[in-house]
């Protein structure tokens, strides 16, 4: 029960913070994210990590690229 509440409260922060989310859907997100965690491996946990961080890498990287462009010099 503790854990429900720590994840909804938590949930409501984060979802203040980003945009386009409402508090009430950050701490639904938040009971579930707890739910979820409880029930999966550590194995699986460091997986999902480690596919989360490279996924933001790769973004950044593309991300990078577009909007950097090759600049040339004459």
């Amino acid at each position: 029960m503790i854990g429900k509440i720590i994840g909804a409260f938590v949930g409501d922060r984060l979802a203040k913070r980003t945009g386009g989310m409402s508090g009430a859907k950050g701490a639904a997100l938040g009971v579930v994210g707890t739910a979820v965690l409880r029930r999966i491996s550590l194995p699986a946990m460091a997986a999902i990590a480690a596919g989360g961080y490279a996924a933001k890498k790769l973004s950044e990287k593309n991300s990078g690229t577009r909007s950097g462009g090759a600049e040339t010099t004459s």
